[in-house]
């Protein structure tokens, strides 16, 4: 066991000598100088992302890198790299930097001399501050004493464009490089701030939305090369490594959506090119779509979705800027121009990502210089449009001054003729005033007496009723005062004869055997049977009278013009008393009264509403079943703490939908020609009203109706 344990490691030691003296050693000799590591590295593509550290430093498959800056395009293959670094400085501190921050994973393998290995795992999914070094850049450290060699492994996965700016240096010579591109893009920074405050002031200024979306267009644009360099997740989420990925979709995509706003906006696109507008519609939307996308951690999609889109609004804003040009809209010149160097920034970095030009300091920041230039020459261009808003504001100003002397001039002109028509107006309004007022008075007097006729009419229907109830017990009474005094004559003359017996000179039993014989011949008994029945029925028949003239004195208070508390039961009863005569038999009717206070109200009044709506109940049924049994009159009261309902419900025609609507409306009347006013409901609809209440109607054609009155207790 011990033997083959020997044999294995000395394997792997003749394999791993084997491989460092098949490569290039990368010699770093001047403290002060970067190496770049690009042609000096071999290369393999782990097509399964199986491999192990072991299989690859048996690999073969290593191929030399022929770029300065390899680029390993959109894949999903990992890379491993590797490279054999030898230090002949004094130094011991060398560092190993992979400038490129959106790089989703880097492990780093350092091998020591007999095959042994240690491993760091760093990469975008790892936030800046668990790093080796806080920095948006993988910086590893060699650890090489002065005088020897070491071999390095690095493997690299990512969902979007891998490209490897390798280079090796001290610590110090890295620190100074850092800190100046770190000055660069504070100074691209400081212009991108300065602008966006600029133009955030001019539009509090303006109030032109066109300041608003540049502003969030500014700042998008900003993030976004503050993303793609690494500075947003080193200063803003040092330990979100959801929020470093997340980013490098959401803050893109909101970069498009603000530019098609403010394209849009700033150029009157809608106007000028409504075909193109329609397709910055679909970009934005598209864009939104990414977004939405990215939620479900597809991030590859989203990249390769956004780098079409770019493409494609690219080309839509240049011919836009340059056909708006055409046609003399001068803010699409300076659009054009800003975009033409934006645009130019744009394609350095496309084309040097797919390996067209090299990666060098002008491609690396081709596009956040033509990102500044473009920044500066659109708020050049936004603050131009002051100067335009200026112009034609003065333009403007000068063509109403000269509308306003020429109304002046029309309006002196006309006033002369004006005065004239309106003396002669005035005089025709003279008499025409007076003509309406001849028309008004003559109109109040035919008011006052059409509702003098149907107060007439109420008049005569409550005599008729009043005299028909009456007249029953009055003729009750009559009818038994002649045989009541025709007993009363018989008793009376009984009585002589009974007074001539007892001064006879009889004996008593004769004289009691005569009293006996004449109280036979008058049937006494039946005559004091009978003259008890008379008297009952004539004190009947009197309170009756007394009742009916009672309901009488409750019902007519027509001519009460104050306020006061009445028994809302007791003038719906007086009111049955006086329509009696036309209920009839045939028709039931059903009380259902609650218990109710004392209600603040107008009771003549009142007592008429219900007449009205009662009359006009027992009509539709009549209307309905004539002579014939059937008809139903319902009448019932509740009460709570505000307010109390009357419900005066039939089972008679009803009525449809037309006629509900006009109902209250005066003069309305379903009722042939003489047989009613068309009125009784229009006073019975503004009585309710003056008492602060509702009167509604419920009713279906050949089913009947329920009118139902809310009333308040007290009135304000």
């Amino acid at each position: 066991m011990r033997y083959n344990k020997l044999v294995f490691l000395l394997l792997q030691f003749l394999i791993f000598t084997f491989a460092v003296y098949a490569q290039d050693t990368i010699v770093v000799s001047d403290p002060a100088k970067t190496i770049s590591l690009g042609t000096k590295i071999e290369i393999l593509e782990d097509k399964s992302n199986s491999l192990t550290v072991s299989d690859v430093l048996r690999s073969k498959d290593f191929k030399k890198s022929r770029q300065e800056v390899p680029n390993l395009s959109i894949s999903n293959s990992s890379f491993w790299c590797r490279l054999s670094i030898s230090n002949k400085t004094a130094e011991n501190n060398l560092v190993l930097q992979l400038e490129y921050p959106t790089i989703d994973s880097v492990d780093f393998v350092s091998i020591d001399s007999v095959g042994g290995y240690k491993e760091l795992k760093t990469g975008e999914y790892v936030p800046v501050n668990m790093r080796l070094h806080h920095h948006q850049n993988y910086i590893f450290d060699l650890d090489i004493p002065s005088g020897q060699s070491r071999t390095f492994l690095l493997k690299v996965i990512a969902e979007e464009q891998i490209q490897l700016p390798l280079t090796v240096s001290t610590l110090k010579s890295n620190s100074e490089e850092i800190n100046g591109k770190d000055l660069i893009f504070g100074l691209y920074a400081g212009i991108i701030l300065v602008m966006l405050l600029y133009n955030l002031f001019l539009y509090f200024t303006v109030r032109d939305r066109s300041y608003l979306y540049y502003v969030g267009y500014i700042f998008f644009v900003g993030m976004s090369q503050a993303c793609l360099q690494g500075y947003a997740p080193r200063f803003l989420y040092p330990s979100s490594f959801f929020l470093a990925n997340s980013m490098m979709v959401w803050i893109p995509a909101l970069s498009g959506i603000f530019s098609v706003l403010f394209v849009n906006n700033f150029m009157n696109i809608r106007f000028y090119t409504p075909g193109l507008y329609k397709v910055l519609l679909s970009i934005f939307g598209a864009y939104c779509l990414i977004i939405l996308i990215s939620f479900t951690g597809n991030y590859r999609l989203c990249t390769g979705m956004m780098q079409i889109l770019v493409i494609i609004l690219s080309i839509t804003g240049y011919s836009v800027a340059v056909i708006i040009t055409r046609k003399g809209y001068r803010p699409a010149l300076f659009f054009l121009i800003a975009f033409s160097i934006f645009i130019t920034g744009v394609v350095v970095f496309v084309l040097r990502n797919v390996n067209v030009l090299p990666y060098n300091i002008f491609t690396y920041y081709a596009m956040p210089i033509g990102s500044a230039i473009e920044v500066v020459l659109l708020s050049i261009a936004l603050a131009d449009k002051i100067n335009t808003f200026r112009k034609e504001k003065e333009i403007s100003q000068a063509e109403t001054v000269n509308a306003l002397k020429e109304n002046e001039r029309i309006i002196r002109e006309q006033n002369v003729v004006l005065e004239a028509k309106v003396e002669e107006r005035t005089h025709e309004l003279k008499l025409t005033n007076d003509d309406l007022s001849v028309a008004l008075t003559n109109l109040k007097d035919a008011q006052s007496q059409l509702v003098e006729s149907e107060k007439m009419a109420s008049l005569g229907q409550l005599t008729a009723g009043i005299a028909h109830e009456i007249n029953n017990p009055i003729n009750f009474v009559t009818s038994n005062i002649k045989p009541l005094n025709r007993d009363v004559t018989m008793l009376f003359d009984t009585i002589e004869s009974i007074e001539k017996i007892i001064t006879e000179n009889s004996t008593p039993d004769q004289k009691r055997k005569q009293i006996e014989e004449i109280k036979t011949d008058i049937d006494f008994d039946y005559l004091k049977m009978e003259i008890d029945q008379l008297l009952k029925g004539i004190g009947e028949g009197a309170s009756r009278t007394a009742e009916i003239v009672k309901g009488l004195r409750v019902f007519s208070r027509l001519d009460e013009h104050d306020l006061k508390k009445a028994d809302i039961n007791e003038g719906l009863e007086s009111t049955l008393i006086i329509v009696n005569n036309i209920l009839g038999d045939t028709i039931k009717l059903t009380r259902n009264l609650g218990n109710l206070p004392l209600v603040e109200c107008y009771p003549g009044k009142l007592n008429q509403v219900f007449m009205n709506i009662i009359t006009n109940a027992i009509h539709a049924i009549k209307k309905k079943f004539g002579t014939a049994n059937g008809g139903e009159l319902m009448i019932g009261t509740t009460c709570d703490e505000h307010e109390l309902v009357i419900r005066i419900a039939d089972n008679g025609t009803g009525m449809d939908d037309k006629v509900k609507k006009k109902l209250f409306e005066p003069f309305f009347t379903t009722k042939d020609v003489g047989e009613g006013t068309g009125l009784g409901l229009s006073i019975a609809y503004t009585t309710i009203l003056k008492h602060n209440g509702h009167i509604t109607v419920n009713s279906e054609l050949g089913i009947g109706s329920e009118f139902i009155i809310r009333l308040p207790l007290t009135q304000k």
